[in-house]
């Protein structure tokens, strides 16, 4: 079967939700990678400020999932969706019309809580409509996803040869469609169920979920490692090569192995052996790819002038990237496909909501804890101290989940074994 035709075997509210999150990515691509630059360079804004910009837009998204999650299971999803669409607009196109401080923190905090908004919706309602075959809808989800990460920054650099207010009008353009798509065609789901509990309760139940959260911290490393490929691949590949585009082919490396195999693997892998046993193997996996590189990134640096040799020494890192890739490939789907079996179905949103917090917060914990590594590795000659931290994270995260499968703490998990006497 062709991606084509399993696109074409779900519902249409699932198609529609695939073009959705391309033109998600798209239009978070087209902007959000060159916002640093436009906030430093065009507007003069010290180091400090910018800081502070590209902060609470994390904040506010990465904080807010929770939000958003029980705004999904009470109020449900679609009406979710179509508000963090035409937040995200009035966000982006704040971006484009603004130049005060006061106007750009406004506008992080709306993009940050539209995307709080309608990510743990979107994968609730996908979760919720899929039904049985969740793995391979959230594995095309991924592939539009990655397309719209690939087209994204390609169609905002060639729109920052206008200016950048003709990127993030196009970007605020791209969810205004969005959202007048979702309201039109999406239909309304499955209808969120009258909640005699209070928020707080929501929140205490799927917090005190001790299997859920033992999982959510199990799968740290997934989120942390794919940060690794804008953080210490593209560094280890410039180092390997001396060459400050290095990592160019990083990202294309990757993002193309994303677009040509994620669904074969996930259809492939899901008639063979446990959810958990691929999660885990797929960590380990992650866990591999920093190893290849570690192989030509740990000594000196390259010449530049070494052309023959710079492209030799990029193939451990392209390697690494490939097997960072794959390793997501692997678990990421069967994970979304776990995260709604812990917990009441109406509590779907929630237990996505939470699940991303603590992802959101693993992600910027971990890239700090590289950054660590990486200057420390630097100025004490270790450089191989940042790719044996990651490796390390990887392997540990794998064991985990591997123990929970083995405990029977996971959905669709074996019991455990009775005690001999």
């Amino acid at each position: 079967m062709t991606t084509w035709r399993e696109i074409r075997s779900f519902s249409p509210a699932v198609r529609l939700l695939l073009v959705n999150q391309l033109g998600v990515n798209t239009g978070f691509y087209l902007l959000i990678p060159y916002l640093a630059v436009h906030l430093s360079r065009d507007l003069g804004m010290s180091a400090a400020a910018v800081g502070t910009v590209l902060g609470v837009r994390n904040l506010s998204q990465q904080g807010l999932f929770i939000l958003g999650g029980s705004a999904a299971d009470r109020l449900g999803a679609r009406g979710v969706i179509i508000t963090g669409c035409a937040l995200r607009t009035v966000g982006f196109g704040l971006f484009a019309l603004g130049d005060g401080t006061a106007v750009l923190l406004a506008a992080s905090v709306l993009s940050g809580l539209a995307g709080a908004l309608f990510n743990p919706a979107v994968r609730a309602y996908l979760a919720q409509e899929a039904g049985e075959r969740k793995a391979e809808a959230f594995a095309l989800f991924n592939v539009f996803a990655t397309t719209g990460a690939l087209v994204g920054p390609l169609l905002g650099s060639a729109l920052l040869l206008v200016d950048f207010r003709a990127a993030a009008l196009t970007a605020a353009g791209l969810f205004a469609v969005l959202t007048v798509a979702q309201a039109l065609m999406l239909p309304a789901g499955q209808a969120a169920a009258p909640a005699k509990e209070s928020v707080l309760s929501d929140w205490r139940e799927v917090v005190g979920n001790r299997a859920f959260m033992a999982f959510a911290l199990a799968m740290v490393a997934m989120i942390a490692l794919e940060s690794q490929l804008y953080l210490l691949l593209p560094e280890g590949a410039r180092r390997a090569t001396g060459w400050d585009g290095a990592a160019g082919p990083v990202l294309v490396v990757a993002t193309l192995a994303g677009l040509g195999f994620q669904l074969r693997i996930t259809r492939t892998l899901q008639r063979r052996g446990s959810r958990a046993g691929w999660i885990s193997c797929g960590l380990a996996l992650m866990a591999a790819a920093f190893v290849p590189p570690l192989l030509v990134t740990s000594g000196p640096g390259a010449d530049p002038g070494d052309m023959p040799g710079a492209a030799l020494r990029m193939l451990p890192v392209l390697a690494g990237a490939l097997l960072l890739q794959t390793g997501l490939m692997v678990a990421q789907p069967f994970v979304m496909e776990l995260v709604p079996g812990f917990g009441r179905s109406r509590l779907t949103g929630t237990y996505f909501g939470v699940f991303y917090v603590v992802s959101g917060i693993a992600a910027a914990l971990g890239n700090a804890a590289v950054g660590w590594a990486m200057d420390t590795g630097a100025r004490t000659g270790a450089g191989w101290l940042p790719w044996v931290c990651c490796a390390a994270l990887g392997l540990a995260s794998a064991a985990a989940v591997a123990r929970l499968h083995r405990t029977g703490a996971l959905p669709g998990a074996p019991a455990p074994l009775p005690a001999r006497a």
